[in-house]
């Protein structure tokens, strides 16, 4: 079953492009990255999705519901960690999850107690004196409360340390093991890579591809780092497959793709003095994409 699904959905602010006939699918239970530097319509997906704005064309529907005309129902399973967090600044943190449960008829469980202590919540504090950081662990936690079929997280790290980042993604995976489709937007590839089971890249508005994690590292790309035992002046080596190539001197680094046998054979024609071959991370992956897009691009 899909928990979310649209249909050249397409959203613009009067002649300003937010997004423009993004087709995304989204399966029940899976925790799903939308990756894309700031600007590239992110934050209008999910606005849209929570019909915060509503869309210039196109069609979306949320656990099969049609996101604007079943609004009302569709927020109800829905938790929701936004970018900035904003809340009624005189309450404290204990009244503000006591409201916020109220909405739901949730009750304070046992699940609620762990992931306060978990994330070092003073429950005593006000709102108005608490950091960016802090501001958002509250908002996970009160986005769980109700246990909602759908989390979706708006660049939902910045501003926590490294190890609330752990105790952060603990309680985002615990929550998906008990049936919670997650929806995790963010521009850090780093924590898409740890976290999530596919991913949507977002460039300028448009899907540009839609992956598993680990099929958009491992598609025919492997990172390769030599060093010379010499310097080679205009180093340059002709197998197929070669990309995004820089170095100098007698250090040389670039992502291949395709059968690697040829390259081996030609580099093992070079004073190589290193040789290391592996999986290039996530944001190797996305940076060549990038490129690559733009001078695809440039060339129209």
């Amino acid at each position: 079953m899909l928990t979310i699904e649209t249909s050249q959905l397409t959203k613009y602010y009067g002649k300003d492009r937010g997004i423009e006939d993004l087709d995304l699918k989204v399966t029940e239970g899976e925790i799903f990255g939308f990756i894309g530097p700031n600007g590239a319509g992110k934050s209008t997906t999910i606005r849209l999705l929570l019909s915060l704005i509503f869309p210039t064309r196109g069609s979306g529907r949320v656990f099969g519901l049609d996101m604007v005309a079943k609004a009302p129902e569709i927020k109800k399973q829905i938790g929701f960690v936004p970018s900035e967090v904003s809340y009624y600044s005189g309450m404290t943190v204990k009244e503000l999850f006591r409201y916020s449960a109220g909405f739901y008829g949730a009750e304070l469980n046992g699940f609620y107690k762990r992931m306060v202590e978990s994330l070092d919540i003073d429950l005593s504090r006000r709102i108005e004196d608490l950091s960016m950081g802090n501001r958002k662990k509250v908002a996970l936690v009160q986005s769980l409360l109700h246990r909602p079929r759908l989390l979706i997280l708006d660049e939902p790290t910045s501003g926590l340390d490294p190890l609330m980042q752990h105790r952060f993604f603990d309680l985002l995976r615990e929550a998906n093991r008990e049936g919670a489709t997650i929806f995790f937007s963010s521009h850090i590839l780093s924590e898409v890579e740890k976290l999530c089971h596919r991913v949507a890249i977002i460039k300028k508005g448009r899907l540009v591809e839609e992956a598993d994690v680990a099929d958009l590292k491992k598609r025919m790309l492997t990172r390769v780092d030599i060093r010379l035992t010499s310097d080679i002046h205009g180093l340059t080596l002709n197998t197929p497959g070669i990309l995004s190539f820089n170095g100098r001197e007698r250090t040389y680094s670039f992502l291949f793709q395709g059968d690697i046998k040829p390259l081996v054979g030609e580099l093992s024609g070079l004073p190589l003095d290193q040789l290391f071959i592996a999986e290039p991370d996530l944001e190797e992956v996305f940076m060549h994409y990038y490129k690559d897009t733009d001078e695809q691009e440039g060339q129209k």
